[in-house]
């Protein structure tokens, strides 16, 4: 599988971008699937639901299913953080996967930069980032693009993994 990275400082505009990217590569007829790395503890179960209850009892695993989804909750317990080449081994096959977060992983990755936070750059000192889309001009070595250009930060994706960027 195919994997492209989302990558910036806090406030950057990482999730919208990630948004428009799957709305847009969908589009086109490919199959996205996306991660996404917490900084923080987060919980998608809720207490008193049976699947908490479940988990709380020490489940290692709770498979919660319906007819419209369905999630697997894995309790690290006393592990490690997994790795993401591990998570992607956990993802069904698709065209692409598109990741948010994980800036020290080696997979290629474009920058999402908003001036007005004031962070800096991450991509002077880090090759991965084969881009940048800025909401201001910017002087690099690599493509900068308009943060709000969905479609041509889409094309050069899909033409750096080596996917038809008019669709499969």
């Amino acid at each position: 599988m195919k994997v492209y990275g989302v990558v910036g400082w806090k406030n950057a505009g990482k999730t919208g971008l990630m948004e428009r990217l799957v709305a847009e590569i969908t589009g086109r007829g490919y199959s996205v699937s996306t991660v996404k790395h917490a900084h923080h503890s987060f919980d998608v179960d809720h207490e008193g639901k049976d699947s908490h209850r479940h988990r709380v009892a020490g489940a290692t695993e709770v498979l919660l299913a319906s007819r419209n989804r369905f999630a697997l909750m894995h309790e690290l317990r006393d592990e490690d953080e997994p790795t993401l080449e591990f998570l992607l081994t956990k993802i069904a096959p698709v065209d692409l996967i598109l990741i948010e977060g994980y800036k020290r992983d080696v997979h290629p990755k474009v920058e999402a930069h908003r001036q007005e936070p004031g962070n800096p750059l991450i991509a002077p000192d880090d090759p991965t980032i084969r881009a940048v889309a800025s909401d201001v001009d910017l002087d690099l070595d690599r493509p900068v693009f308009d943060l709000d250009d969905t479609r041509a930060i889409a094309d050069f994706i899909l033409r750096d993994v080596g996917l038809d960027a008019s669709g499969p």
